[in-house]
């Protein structure tokens, strides 16, 4: 069954980070062959639609983090968290920030998210301006 608004092949998504990329598409789910949709703080394949930027031209393909989605976030006492815009920090080949700014609030989910084998969440989360 599909669901809207979530995160798969061919989604467009916004840029929260200064490195002046704007919009973004998804090209796939990192993780399985098998994984069709993202959610917070899964690693996606992106190709650049729109730039501001003279270092990242269109068509550059980059890897990301998903950090915000429209899609409902559920936490485990009801509450109900929705952002306004579907939104990733890009990430370079070994999986290190591009920008040095998060411009969007965060969840408190993707803080309590264990990988070991990737530093970059901690490094998010203490980047942006608010943790909700």
């Amino acid at each position: 069954m599909f669901k809207k608004d979530m995160i798969q092949q061919g989604s467009v998504l916004f840029v929260s980070d200064n490195t002046g990329v704007k919009k973004v598409n998804c090209i796939k789910v990192l993780g399985s062959s098998k994984k069709r949709y993202a959610r917070i703080g899964d690693i996606l394949k992106i190709s650049i639609i729109c730039t501001n930027s003279k270092k990242h031209k269109k068509g550059d393909i980059y890897n990301s983090v998903l950090v915000n989605t429209k899609y409902n976030l559920v936490r485990p006492d009801g509450t109900r968290i929705r952002f306004f815009k579907n939104s990733v920090v890009l990430l370079d080949e070994k999986y290190d920030l591009i920008g040095t700014r998060i411009l969007d609030p965060l969840p408190r989910e993707l803080t309590l998210i264990k990988n070991g084998k990737y530093t970059f969440i901690n490094k998010i989360a203490s980047l942006s301006p608010e943790i909700i």
